[in-house]
């Protein structure tokens, strides 16, 4: 079976792609609540909530963690036309390692990584081990984001980690957890407890915080 999508017309792929989100974006409009404003931090989304990156503050000192696939080519060549930062890696040890060393220096050099911490391929909502890592190697703290909408036009797709997307009008509030500091006395498995807590309590709490936030019209004050 010949591959619609090969090394020939990534970039086109790309572009077409980038064209339809930039379409889109004129039509979403994200609202924050609990940022901590922290930086350098390592913000840490489920892989449902890969596109929330749109809402953080300076992207241009963002890197997105992508993986190698020719798939992951074309989200990278989007996010670095959408003004991010990429690190390209892949879930074998060689490929592994590069990407944890890039982004290593990004957080010392003061720059933020976006990781989705369930990605690329699951199982969901079990948080590897690949943002504790990170934490512990740089001391930089890990920030949950969820992102929500009640919007019918929040979308929901059919995928393994039922990725969340608008289409269409949509007002999105992105929420942020308290900060997770990775210290000698926990241990990588109790930090991987903590983010997936987060992250779930932050989706439990979301319509209650995206009801106060449109009273407080959060969205007219962007």
């Amino acid at each position: 079976m010949v591959r619609l999508i090969n090394q020939d017309n990534v970039k086109t792929v790309a572009s077409l792609a980038f064209s339809i989100l930039k379409i889109q974006e004129k039509m979403t409009n994200i609202a924050e609540f609990n940022n901590p404003n922290l930086s350098p931090c390592i913000y840490a989304m489920w892989h449902s909530d890969q596109f929330c990156v749109h809402g953080l503050p300076n992207r241009a000192n963002v890197n997105v963690l992508i993986s190698n696939s020719l798939d992951g080519q074309i989200v990278a060549e989007v996010c670095e036309k959408w003004g991010f930062q990429t690190c390209r890696g892949s879930s074998k040890r060689k490929g592994s390692v590069s990407a944890t060393l890039k982004m290593i220096e990004k957080l010392k050099n003061n720059q933020d990584i976006a990781i989705m911490v369930d990605g690329p391929r699951g199982p969901l909502h079990k948080v590897k081990p690949g943002a504790v890592v990170l934490a512990r190697e740089t001391k930089v703290p890990i920030v949950p984001v969820f992102w929500y909408s009640p919007d019918i036009t929040f979308a929901k797709f059919p995928s393994w980690d039922k990725m969340r997307c608008p289409i269409g009008p949509c007002k999105i509030l992105n929420l942020y957890g308290k900060p997770i500091y990775v210290d000698e006395t926990n241990t990588d498995k109790q930090i991987a407890k903590k983010i997936q807590k987060s992250l779930l309590h932050l989706e439990e709490i979301a319509p209650e915080k995206y009801k106060k936030a449109k009273e407080l019209k959060l969205w007219n004050k962007k």
